[in-house]
């Protein structure tokens, strides 16, 4: 089945692999008088103005925007504060988020594409055949792709840290809970899902999730500002996200995802903290077919067959652990192409790549400081993703 998987390779993906193969060299170089010393580039003026605008109508405190086209950065600027009150500070290019759920396709999904690469994991085998302790009504039937389009008919989420479970009894807790659809029937977003999907990475590899990432995904790509659980001596680049009643207190340097504070913080769900330089580093490998410093770190195939919506149930959106754009609705706007796909995280953040039009936009922000309550950004992404692709001249 691993072979089946393989066969995806589409047309559009070597054509890809062949015109981006400059594409990492590139990336990095700033444009004239813009991305490197953070100066406005005057094709960005309106993209910048939204930004700004963004910031006095508290859809965010501050953010960082990377933009990149045809495999070199554009665009690279920080807006705003780290935050409100005592936190009210320039917010830095250099700042390192907690990114939510852009964590289920950096860390947990290029995982699984790493093992799939590898021969390691059948996307089409049982989930119980890595966890056998994932038992239940027709829990036998449940595939890791399953797990991957959020269609395994596990619950979106259980608030299991108002448990007072320990990080064990929270996983068991996750591999007993019952179905609440019948697997390949509906699409249903699930956090729990993806945190099986971690730990059949660990059961593969025999590493922790943050260690097999670090391993096999930061360190190669040069990512020295990504991990779980961040370091004590970079608090002062991390912005604050949220007051947190439960913990009675403002979440600052540790996870914002509670079930993920509960299981120690490295989850497949959320768990990881970044900043726009590294995900550029990470996009800029996808871009490029897998290659990043001469290096070939997943093949064409793999990334090609994750990204595409696999259409397992109709009308859903999802490809493997990614999402694509919807013609109807979607956080990237109007203007990239279909074959855009991206993730967004809750704390505000979101990764969009569109390979046709060549094209990556990195937002990272702090939306849910000092509370949660505030959802403008869910308006204001494909507002700002439009004004991107208009500055670009790829409106069309």
């Amino acid at each position: 089945m691993i072979s089946s998987t393989r066969k995806h390779i589409s047309q559009f993906y070597r054509r890809l692999a062949a015109a981006s193969a400059c594409a990492v060299a590139l990336v990095f170089l700033p444009v004239s008088g813009a991305a490197g010393e953070g100066a406005i580039s005057p094709s960005f003026a309106h993209v910048d103005s939204i930004m700004l605008q963004a910031v006095a109508d508290s859809v965010f405190p501050g953010a960082v925007l990377l933009v990149a086209d045809s495999g070199r950065r554009v665009h690279l600027r920080a807006y705003g504060m780290m935050g409100y009150g005592t936190y009210a500070r320039p917010m830095p290019k250099n700042a390192i988020f907690d990114l939510a759920s852009v964590t289920k396709v950096v860390a947990t999904t290029t995982a699984a594409m790493l093992l799939v690469d590898r021969g390691l994991l059948d996307l089409d085998a049982p989930v119980q055949r890595y966890l056998p302790g994932f038992t239940g009504e027709h829990k036998d039937k449940v595939t890791v792709r399953h797990l991957l389009v959020h269609a395994s008919g596990l619950p979106p989420f259980r608030r299991y840290y108002l448990e007072n479970l320990s990080a064990e009894q929270t996983l068991h807790r996750i591999m007993i809970e019952p179905l609440i659809y019948s697997p390949g029937t509906e699409t249903r977003y699930s956090d729990l899902g993806i945190i099986l999907t971690a730990k059949i990475v660990e059961a593969i590899s025999g590493l922790s999730l943050d260690r097999f990432c670090a391993k096999n995904i930061f360190q190669p790509l040069d990512m020295e500002d990504t991990f779980f659980n961040p370091p004590a001596e970079v608090l002062d680049r991390i912005p604050p996200t949220e007051y947190d009643p439960w913990r009675g207190r403002m979440v600052h340097g540790q996870v914002h995802d509670e079930n993920a504070f509960t299981l120690g913080g490295v989850s497949g769900h959320a768990g990881l903290f970044s900043t726009a330089e590294d995900l550029s580093h990470f996009a800029a490998m996808l871009f490029a077919g897998g290659k990043y410093g001469g290096r070939q770190l997943i093949s064409p195939g793999i990334i090609a067959e994750f990204t595409r919506r696999q259409n397992l149930v109709s009308g859903s959106t999802r490809a493997l652990g990614w999402d694509t754009r919807s013609a109807e609705k979607s956080s990237s706007g109007h203007y990239m192409s279909m074959r855009a796909f991206g993730h967004t995280g809750f704390t505000g953040t979101s990764i969009w790549i569109d390979p046709a039009k060549k094209v990556f936009v990195i937002l990272l922000s702090n939306r849910v400081h000092p509370t949660r309550d505030n959802r403008r950004i869910i308006g204001f992404r494909p507002k700002l993703h439009d004004a991107v692709m208009q500055a670009l001249g790829k409106s069309r």
